[in-house]
């Protein structure tokens, strides 16, 4: 035993390098966080530009955090001084008769609307006519129908990770990088931490590993059904930089045949499109991922974008890959081990960044108050979905 912690966080990606800020702000040097690989590395799910953040949410547990979240990166810019949300407005597109002539997916319009209402959101419903009368940029079928709402945009991943991280050094958290953990044992009251090197005791420990989240949680006797996928986005050199800026163009998800989402030119000179759970059928794991691009999906963007936003499209610039790491019922999994409280545990369910900052003040409180201030009653990890084989996944796709 070399040193003890209050609090050791594994994984200082999106989410773990959140939870570093919110505890180094509260106990300084008392927090350790511990990361596999180099800060800012790509294997994970938390590299890139650009994430979408948004209001609008499909059901209530989310739409009920969606404000919180916005608040949470409001408090990062200010103490960083860093911008790191930029307003686009944003649209959600229900290609009705599309996605009734292939019998997919399971979002629509009213779902979203549902969640509006309950929670006050302000938004404007569009028919297709008023849609590409704002943004001509798209091409529509005229059976679509559209909410716009006006608070959505895009938050800088790669950069907030770094402020996070800045951020809890500032407030004295040790961090050390290229230091895989190769297990975590509860030891009375507090958690055994082994690395190759060290082996550190902590009061409390938050597991934010991701894909490798159930090699950390072997040594607990744990293992949580995670489906790993490949997913990918594609970056196009648009010489339609004035229509496809981001006082112009919003963010936008497209509920059809398939589930296409995409952003204006922002962080590159491009702009950019990816497919949500595209990687299924077939899963991977952190260590067997690879990091090609898959040729069956670049072409489906292209066909989708020649198209719907034709003007949208340029040479590809690049094709990137990450993670999603999701459990069955696709929702989070925010909360402590029940035979071992002493670990708190958060999956983000390939969809939690646009929640990274609230999620990492969840952490902060499950670890040091033993509960949240915040609504994640569903994200419970011995809810149902995640104890009851018998319960099929239920994956949106």
């Amino acid at each position: 035993m070399e040193k003890n912690y209050e609090v050791i966080v594994i994984g200082c990606g999106g989410l773990g390098s959140a939870a570093l800020y919110r505890l180094g702000k509260e106990i300084g040097a008392s927090v350790l966080g511990i990361e596999q690989f180099k800060l800012g590395h790509s294997r994970g799910a938390s590299q890139d530009h650009s994430r979408i953040i948004r209001l609008a949410q499909h059901q209530s547990e989310y739409a009920a955090l969606a404000p919180h979240a916005y608040a949470a990166w409001n408090e990062v810019e200010r103490e960083s001084d860093v911008k790191l949300l930029t307003k686009t407005g944003g649209l959600v597109i229900d290609a009705v008769a599309e996605r009734d002539a292939a019998n997919t997916g399971t979002r629509n319009i009213d779902g979203y609307v549902a969640a509006f209402e309950e929670f006050g959101f302000d938004y404007e419903l569009l028919d297709a006519d008023e849609l590409t009368g704002r943004w001509p940029q798209f091409h529509l079928e005229g059976s679509e129908r559209a909410i716009f709402q006006k608070d959505s945009g895009i938050v800088d991943a790669g950069k907030a990770n770094a402020t996070h991280i800045a951020l809890a050094r500032a407030h004295g958290a040790e961090i050390l990088e290229e230091t895989p953990v190769r297990s975590i044992r509860p030891s009375g009251n507090g958690v055994e931490v082994t690395t190759d090197h060290r082996t550190f005791f902590a009061d409390r420990v938050v597991v934010a590993s991701d894909a490798w989240t159930n090699d950390v949680l072997e040594g607990a006797g744990v293992r949580v059904p995670l489906t790993v996928t490949q997913e990918q986005v594609t970056y196009y050199a648009t010489p339609n930089l004035h229509e496809f800026s981001t006082n112009r163009f919003p963010v936008f998800m497209w509920h059809g045949e398939h589930n296409f989402y995409g952003f204006p030119v922002y962080g590159e000179v491009a702009t950019k499109m990816g497919q949500h759970m595209g990687g299924l059928p077939s899963p991977v794991t952190g260590d067997t991922r690879t990091f090609d691009p898959d040729p069956v999906r670049q072409l489906r963007y292209r066909e989708f974008l020649e198209r719907r936003i034709p003007g949208f499209l340029g040479p590809e610039m690049y094709t990137k890959t990450c993670l999603y790491t999701v459990p069955p019922d696709q929702n989070f999994i925010l909360g402590a081990l029940p035979d071992h409280p002493q670990i708190s545990v958060a999956v983000g369910a390939g969809h939690a960044y646009k929640f990274a900052a609230l999620i990492g003040d969840i952490l902060r409180d499950l670890a040091m108050d033993g509960e949240s201030r915040y609504p994640i009653e569903a994200f419970r990890i011995d809810r149902p979905a995640l104890t009851d084989p018998a319960l099929a996944q239920t994956f949106h796709v």
